[in-house]
């Protein structure tokens, strides 16, 4: 009650001031600001379509760069502007860390891994990853693995759907196949949470989505202190997000004990989070839980988040699918392959339409729509703009994909076609800094070619053998978590092929 009667006398004063004050925008573009509260008005009436407002408001700007004013001296930044995004993360690099600010909202989540780490921390980290995404033999184990969990998991799943002819939940399906998948890969741990008994694992996943989307729900808070109160107080969704991460914490240590323990044996098998137990300066139980949970972060949200949408964009068009069918058919035709063997790694090189398509789904919707920097010292980015010592600076990947300076006036258009090249028909990629969904410069993202793998396999495993229609024609409301979900789940009708 007391809580209450504090959140009014802070905001009642604001509420008289917008009845008895005109409103004024200071600029002509860019976000509305006001005397006091800066640009949280319109942060408020847009929360519930964040994502679409900001891109309604970079595409007014000149240069799709904007001033998000906040109370006090330090503002936010945001751009969709490409010379800004090379700036940032390339030539710029140390100018733009992560910084405190940004860490600090999501240490109690993910503490000082790989995503949430600067300086000699993430370097250590980035350069172990490194050099094991870039073996011959992770690359082999990868495509056995999903080879594996394709035939034995995930078509038994999508047959049973077919039999009954129930809707299925296409998104939670993809979350669980990917959960899998990275266990296996990073800690040679089977959780099995697609078959019918990863209970365990089960429990981990919703308590990991529980504390990613309150945890995220931070940064988009009128004010800080709000979340800190009821952090204090643990009260409401503090208290629901502390339980969430003490069972994420508690699964992933338990991961972490059993990898040190079998390390000891002679005959363990190495795999990523060995790499890490092996170097003395890393290998602290709370170093190796947030490894754990940031490489779970990273292979199963984001390669489900992608697949989520792109399985939805097919069902809006069907003449995609078709041309994604007859390149596997032709690759079939080519090899000798027969429906139903899992592709190889040279043979999913060939498949160029189907990179495309994944890659344009990418373009639009982006695992990691946002991402957000601290600036370390006053500088100016290429397009003028003017970004103050700790000051925020955030690049908006999903605007970016929705810029007619970037792609176009048919920017809002599904067309894998812009990213073949005519000449060959081969796939052509864009600079990072167009197109940083795998992030750019020195932060690229190490595990962007096993992505790739595992959902042009995924992909082609289910066109092949399933038909698969989402009803309804809108698109499914967007939930913003530490990814770009489907709130409420990508609901799905799948039938087999004859």
């Amino acid at each position: 009650m007391a809580l209450l009667i504090f959140i009014f006398l802070l905001c009642f004063p604001i509420f008289i001031f917008f009845i008895f004050f005109p409103k004024k925008s200071s600029s002509e573009f860019g976000f509305k600001s006001y005397p006091i509260v800066g640009s949280f008005p319109g942060l408020v009436n847009n929360r519930h379509r964040f994502l679409d407002w900001t891109v309604d408001t970079l595409s007014r700007c000149p240069t799709q760069t904007a001033i998000f004013r906040r109370p006090g001296k330090q503002q936010l930044i945001m751009t969709a502007n490409p010379s800004n995004v090379e700036y940032m993360l390339k030539t710029k690099f140390e100018s733009f860390p992560k910084g405190q600010q940004f860490t600090s909202v999501l240490e109690d989540f993910l503490g000082h891994g790989i995503f949430n780490s600067d300086g000699d921390m993430w370097w250590k980290q980035r350069k172990t990853a490194s050099y094991e995404f870039s073996t011959k033999s992770l690359r082999d184990f990868v495509m056995s693995n999903v080879t594996v969990e394709i035939n034995t998991r995930l078509v038994p799943v999508l047959v049973e759907a077919a039999t009954t002819g129930k809707l299925i939940d296409l998104q939670d399906i993809l979350e669980r196949f990917a959960f899998d998948n990275i266990c296996k890969l990073a800690f040679n741990v089977d959780c099995a949470c697609l078959g019918h008994d990863g209970a365990v694992g089960v429990n981990f996943m919703r308590a990991f989505e529980t504390a990613a989307t309150i945890i995220s729900q931070r940064f988009r808070s009128v004010a800080s202190c709000a979340w800190r109160i009821k952090k204090k107080l643990n009260i409401g969704s503090e208290r629901v997000l502390r339980e969430s991460i003490a069972t994420v914490h508690k699964f992933a240590d338990e991961i972490v004990r059993n990898r040190i323990d079998q390390g000891r044996s002679s005959d363990h098998k190495e795999d990523l989070l060995s790499r890490f137990i092996s170097k003395e300066e890393m290998n602290s139980p709370e170093i190796l839980r947030d490894i754990v949970i940031s490489f779970i972060l990273a292979g199963r949200d984001t390669t489900s988040s992608a697949l989520s949408w792109f399985f939805w964009l097919l069902s809006m068009h069907p003449e995609v699918k078709d041309k994604i069918l007859q390149e596997l058919n032709s690759i079939r035709a080519r090899t000798g392959k027969r429906i139903g063997e899992v592709y190889g790694f040279e043979h999913l090189k060939m498949m160029n339409y189907l990179h495309a398509a994944i890659t344009e789904s990418l373009r639009l919707y982006p695992p990691v729509p946002v991402d957000i920097k601290s600036c370390a010292e006053d500088n100016v980015l290429p397009d003028g703009t003017f970004v103050g010592k700790g000051w925020a600076i955030t690049y908006n990947i999903f605007a970016m994909g929705r810029m007619e300076s970037i792609w176009g006036k048919d920017c809002d258009r599904f067309d894998p076609e812009r990213w073949i090249d005519e000449t060959n028909g081969c796939f052509r990629g864009e600079d990072p800094s167009k197109f940083p969904a795998f992030h750019a410069g020195p932060r690229m993202c190490v595990g962007k070619d096993m992505a790739y793998i595992q959902m042009k396999s995924i992909v082609a495993a289910v066109l092949e053998r399933f038909v698969v229609e989402v009803p309804g024609k809108e698109r499914p409301e967007i939930l913003l978590s530490m990814t770009l979900r489907i709130k409420g789940g990508l609901f799905a009708r799948v039938q087999e092929r004859s």
